[in-house]
C-alpha cells in the first residue's frame, strides 16, 4: 500500500469558512460546464464525481439570480424561482454523499446578458450596449432598479439555502457581473450615489453582500469572488490600484474571498501563453488584507507547488476548474501517495468549448468527463472483462487510450505503431512554442501502460490488413489519425477543385 509523503500533509488540513468546514484544501471553483438547468442529471453526476474524487467544496457555473438577466442560449444555472431548486438539489445530493461542501455561485449579469429568452430589456449600471449574443441596448439602472437587483440577490440566496447549499457567492468578477460593471470606472458613468468615487462604486456590492450575509449568513458561508486585475494597465481595475483597494474596504466581511483576474480569457488563459501559477503576481496581495480565507487559480497540478503557495501565504485554499476536469480525483491521489497517476491539466481549453457550444463539458485528459450519467463512466472504474483479445494499430492519442482502457479491462491487447515514437500528432504538437505540456497527453498514459501486463506495445510496427488479420485478435481498433485532403473537398465543397492538384493547399 502506497503511503502519502508527509510533505503534503497540509493539504489536507481542514478549513473553517464562516460557519462551515471544509475537509481539507481543494476547492473546486465555480466553472461552466454546459449543462446548466438542461442536463441536470449530467451536471450533478460530473460535480458528485468531483466530491468522490476529494475536492473539499464543489461549485455551481454561474446561476442567473432572475429573468431580467439570462445569458440564453448559454446553459448556465437558474435561481429564478422555487421552480429551480430540484436541479440544485440533485447536483447537493450528489456533493454531500460524499462529504464535501456545495457552493452557488449567484449572478447578476447586466449589460453581459443579452435577454434572447426573457425579451426584457437588460438593465445596467450606465445606458450601453450589451456585450454578449446580440447587440441590444441596457438601461442604466435608476434607484428603484438597483433596489431591486438587491431584493433579487437576497431572494435568491434564500433559495439557495432551501435548497441545501453550504456556501453562497457574490459575485464581483470576470467582466461579467453587475457588481464588477458597478466597480469598473471603464463601465460605470453614473453621477449619483452609485459612481464617481471608488467608495460610491463599491456601494452596491458593499450593500448585496452585507444583505446576503444578513438573509442566510447563519449557516451558509458567504463567499466572494473578486476579479483583482483586469491586466488592463491604468484602463482597468489592478491589484495596486482599485483592486488592492477594494479588498481593503470589505476585508472582514465575507467568509472566503476567491480572487482571479478577468476577464474570464485572462482567468483560463491557455498553457501556450501561461505556467503553473500565473496568477500569484496579482492575488498574493490579499492574504495580507484579511483573516479570512482566501482561493485562487492557476492550473496548478503540482503537490509540491500546492504546498508552496499555502506556506509562503498566498492561498489558503487551492482553487480549481481545469485541473478537477482533467482529475476528479487529483485529490484523492495526492491523499493515497499516487502522485504519478494524477492526469495533468494540459491547458489546451477544449472544456471551455462546451460553453461556448452549448454541450456537455468535455476534456483532452479525462474522456469521462461529461459522461459520468448519460454513459455511467467513472475516471477510476471500468467493469472488467471476463476474456477477450485486442489489437491496436496507432500508438497515437486514441490509440494509447485505447490500450489503457482495454488494458485495464483485463483482456491481452497488443499496440502497434508504425513509426518510432508514441504520441503521434500530440509529441509533433508539443515541440511547437509554449505547448510542452500537451505531452502529458502521451506521457501519462504510457506511465499507466506500465502497470498493465496485459498490455504489449510495439514500435516500428507496421501493420497490413493481412498482418491484422493473422492476429487472431478478437477485437480490433485503427487508430491510426487522418491526413489533411488535397483535392479541395472540404466543409461545402463536395467535389475536387481543379488546378490545385500537387499544390499545397490543404482541406
Amino acid at each position: 500500500m502506497l503511503v502519502r509523503d508527509s510533505r503534503y500533509d497540509i493539504l489536507f488540513e481542514p478549513v473553517q469558512i464562516g460557519p462551515v468546514t471544509a475537509r481539507n484544501r481543494f476547492y473546486q471553483v465555480p466553472h461552466c460546464c454546459g449543462m446548466g438547468y438542461r442536463y441536470p442529471q449530467s451536471m450533478a453526476a460530473m460535480r458528485g464525481m468531483k466530491a468522490e474524487g476529494g475536492w473539499a467544496v464543489v461549485c455551481t457555473e454561474e446561476v442567473e439570480i432572475h429573468h431580467t438577466a439570462e445569458l440564453a442560449p448559454y446553459l448556465e444555472g437558474r435561481m429564478w424561482d422555487d421552480h429551480d431548486l430540484p436541479v440544485h438539489e440533485k447536483m447537493i445530493e450528489a456533493v454531500h454523499a460524499h462529504g464535501s461542501l456545495a457552493g452557488c455561485e449567484l449572478v447578476y449579469n447586466g449589460h453581459h446578458a443579452s435577454n434572447l429568452y426573457s425579451r426584457v430589456p437588460p438593465l445596467a449600471q450606465s445606458h450601453v450596449m450589451t456585450d454578449l449574443g446580440d447587440p441590444v441596448q441596457a438601461r442604466g439602472m435608476d434607484l428603484e432598479d438597483i433596489r431591486n437587483v438587491r431584493r433579487w440577490h437576497v431572494k435568491a440566496a434564500r433559495r439557495a439555502k432551501k435548497a441545501g447549499f453550504d456556501i453562497i457567492y457574490v459575485y464581483a468578477g470576470h467582466d461579467m457581473t453587475i457588481l464588477q460593471h458597478f466597480l469598473s470606472r471603464r463601465h460605470n458613468h453614473r453621477t449619483d450615489e452609485y459612481g464617481g468615487s471608488l467608495e460610491n462604486r463599491v456601494r452596491l456590492f458593499r450593500e448585496v453582500l452585507e444583505e446576503t450575509r444578513e438573509a442566510v449568513g447563519d449557516t451558509c458561508a458567504i463567499a466572494v469572488r473578486l476579479a483583482v486585475d483586469e491586466l488592463l494597465g491604468d484602463d482597468g481595475i489592478t491589484a495596486e490600484g482599485e483592486g488592492h483597494d477594494t479588498v481593503a474596504m470589505l476585508a472582514e466581511l465575507p467568509d472566503l474571498w476567491d480572487v482571479n483576474v478577468a476577464d474570464w480569457s485572462n482567468d483560463s488563459a491557455s498553457a501556450r501563453f501561461t505556467e503553473e501559477g500565473y496568477q500569484e503576481p496579482y492575488i498574493k496581495f490579499v492574504k495580507s488584507l484579511t483573516t479570512k480565507p482566501v482561493v485562487g487559480v492557476g492550473r496548478y497540478t503540482s503537490p509540491d507547488t500546492m504546498v508552496r503557495v499555502v506556506k509562503q501565504g498566498i492561498m489558503d485554499m487551492i482553487g480549481a476548474a481545469r485541473p478537477s476536469i482533467a482529475d476528479p480525483f487529483l485529490p484523492a491521489k495526492i491523499k493515497d501517495g499516487r502522485i504519478e497517476d494524477i492526469r495533468e491539466c494540459i491547458g489546451c481549453n477544449v472544456c471551455i468549448t462546451g460553453d461556448s457550444t452549448c454541450t456537455p463539458i468535455r476534456c483532452t485528459q479525462n474522456p469521462t468527463m461529461g459522461e459520468e450519467w448519460r454513459r455511467g463512466w467513472h475516471p477510476e472504474k471500468m467493469p472488467v472483462l471476463e476474456t477477450g483479445s485486442a489489437l491496436i494499430v496507432g500508438g497515437g492519442p486514441a490509440g494509447l487510450e485505447a490500450a489503457v482502457s482495454l488494458g485495464r479491462r483485463g483482456i491481452e491487447v497488443n499496440l502497434a505503431e508504425a513509426s518510432t515514437e508514441w504520441g503521434g500528432r500530440v509529441t509533433r504538437e508539443a515541440k511547437l512554442p509554449g505547448l510542452a505540456t500537451w505531452a502529458r497527453v502521451r506521457d501519462w498514459r504510457l506511465g499507466q501502460l506500465t502497470k498493465l501486463g496485459n498490455v504489449n506495445s510495439f514500435l516500428a510496427s507496421t501493420m497490413t490488413v493481412d498482418d491484422i488479420l493473422a492476429s487472431g485478435a478478437e477485437h480490433v481498433a485503427l487508430a491510426t489519425g487522418s491526413k489533411w485532403r488535397t483535392d479541395g473537398v472540404g466543409r461545402f465543397t463536395h467535389h475536387p477543385v481543379e488546378g490545385i492538384a500537387g499544390t499545397t493547399i490543404v482541406s
